[in-house]
């Protein structure tokens, strides 16, 4: 007796799938949309140093501690009505945002829409599963999905430059509010309401530790990265995992866990959890690198940035269009890693960047890059989700998700680190004589002080201060792209390994 087939989505599903991919799309944008604003946002609110971090890192640190809590949640209470819920808080947290009037009110608005990201993620992706339960479809549909969530990240800095052109800088936040609106209005029509029919009691213990665990990892490795060793991410790391320690060995002795931690003894679902971290730990540290690098070193303002960047998001959409076609006939060992050796690819080309090198050559590497990305999340996303029972669609999505936040927040903050110090280092006695300390300090602390102590030279001085400049901000990008590549390359050997008994087209089903 054959099993019948799944039944294939209709016209409604595709409605709905618009209706959560945007959502997924804001939710990410709003992790890089700040890397335009921040000059004015710095000049208006006149934030300290350690304010300015929290308003830049606050919404990916909360989001990424709350998004197993938030999956595990939408399994219990219903995945709609926490995705309509929060929309609703992420709408009102964009406009407290967008009219904040102190550096403290901001930070306090981006970490509530931190609270409302990590209840749109994790429920938009486990919706898609049940609304699609043909393999294709879904696959088709996961990758739409991870187009807009890992193009998110580049689609912001896109937005803040073509907003910033034109109005102030909180045009920035307003524009999430009618897309969340649009979603409490068409949401209850297009979306079918599902969750896990024997859910348990919730566990407000483990989500404690859930947060407490994230929280102080991400927090100590961004601090280390930044500053090197210091008592802050000596005590923060171990403190973060033993948390972590005792958040698993709840979940191994309840009976109804929020994470599933034996998943993880799948080497499908461990080989795409890890795909996932290291995608977006290259390509997220890239990003904010390379809209720096075009408006500094190319000397591009916002918007023309914003234009220059556009091919890169058609990259992505390339990616997960082969994922797509190859998937149903090709082993995703051997995709998973031709998706992380391609976006190496484009790494490698970054590498070869220098001053005088044309806008085209970078955006052509970087395009690369982002069909490498498009590939990997796609095939990464679809295996986890496939890899997890039905009901505990919305923790698996968490997890995930929590990988690409984690991953996401670890590059932006070493990569960038990296990228800063090596910059340090080279300009370090290459300013021009003659200069006072404090302008010294401001021109080999970063390029952009640089850019502002040449404004104050004569022509000939300010010429050798910024030769100089741009062609130590240029090796730092370059170093930098090759330690994504190394990163990515070795992601790869470890998925062709782990994925190598996954057949292609099916769910894996062996658990070692």
């Amino acid at each position: 007796m054959t099993t019948p087939a799944p039944a294939r989505a209709r016209g409604r599903e595709w409605l709905g799938l618009v209706a959560l991919v945007i959502p997924a799309l804001l939710a990410s944008m709003d992790l890089s949309v700040l890397f335009m604003a921040a000059p004015w946002i710095s000049a208006d609110l006149t934030p300290s140093a350690g304010q300015y971090l929290w308003i830049m890192d606050i919404y990916g640190f909360v989001m990424a501690g709350l998004l197993v809590t938030m999956g595990s949640l939408g399994d219990r209470v219903g995945r709609r009505r926490l995705l309509l819920v929060g929309a609703a808080a992420f709408g009102a947290a964009s406009l407290l945002a967008a009219f904040a009037t102190s550096p403290e009110l901001l930070v306090a608005a981006r970490a509530l829409l931190g609270v409302g990201g990590a209840t749109l993620a994790p429920s938009t992706l486990s919706l898609i599963r049940g609304m699609f339960a043909d393999d294709d479809q879904r696959r088709t549909a996961v990758g739409i999905w991870t187009a807009a969530f890992t193009g998110g990240i580049a689609i912001g800095p896109i937005i803040g430059g073509f907003l910033l052109e034109r109005f102030w800088w909180g045009s920035v936040f307003v524009i999430n509010v009618p897309v969340m609106l649009l979603l409490l209005v068409v949401g209850p029509f297009l979306l079918r309401e599902s969750k896990d029919p024997n859910p348990g009691r919730f566990d407000p213990v483990s989500s404690v530790l859930s947060l407490a665990a994230v929280l102080p990892v991400i927090y100590a490795v961004k601090r280390f990265a930044e500053d090197g060793p210091n008592a802050v991410s000596l005590v923060a790391l171990p403190v973060g995992l033993a948390v972590g320690a005792l958040f698993v060995r709840r979940q191994r002795r309840g009976e109804r866990p929020m994470i599933d931690v034996r998943l993880f003894t799948t080497s499908s679902f461990s080989a795409s959890i890890g795909a996932n971290t290291a995608i977006t730990f290259a390509s997220a540290g890239m990003g904010l690198l390379a809209v720096t690098y075009l408006q500094t070193v190319l000397g591009l303002g916002p918007f023309d940035a914003a234009l220059w960047m556009l091919p890169t998001i058609a990259g992505s959409v390339v990616g997960v269009a082969l994922a797509s076609v190859l998937a149903p006939r090709t082993r995703p060992a051997v995709l998973v890693a031709a998706g992380l050796a391609v976006a190496a690819g484009g790494f490698l080309l970054v590498s070869t960047m220098r001053p005088d090198a044309p806008v085209w050559w970078l955006i052509g590497s970087y395009c690369l890059l982002t069909v490498g990305v498009g590939m990997t999340g796609t095939l990464a996303t679809s295996l986890v989700l496939t890899t997890a029972p039905p009901e505990r669609a919305g923790a698996a999505s968490a997890i995930s998700e929590t990988s690409t936040e984690f991953g996401g927040a670890l590059g932006i903050a070493v990569l960038g680190s990296v990228s800063a110090a090596a910059y340090r280092a080279e300009m370090a006695g290459e300013v021009p004589a003659g200069l006072d300390d404090e302008l010294a300090h401001a021109a080999t602390d970063t390029v952009g002080g640089a850019l502002t102590v040449a404004g104050q030279l004569p022509a000939e001085v300010a010429d050798v201060l910024l030769a100089r400049a741009f062609a130590a901000v240029t090796e730092g990008f370059t170093v930098t792209a090759v330690i994504g590549a190394a990163v990515l390359l070795l992601g790869a050997v470890a998925c062709a390994v782990a994925l190598r008994r996954v057949p292609a087209g099916t769910t894996p089903t062996d658990p070692h």
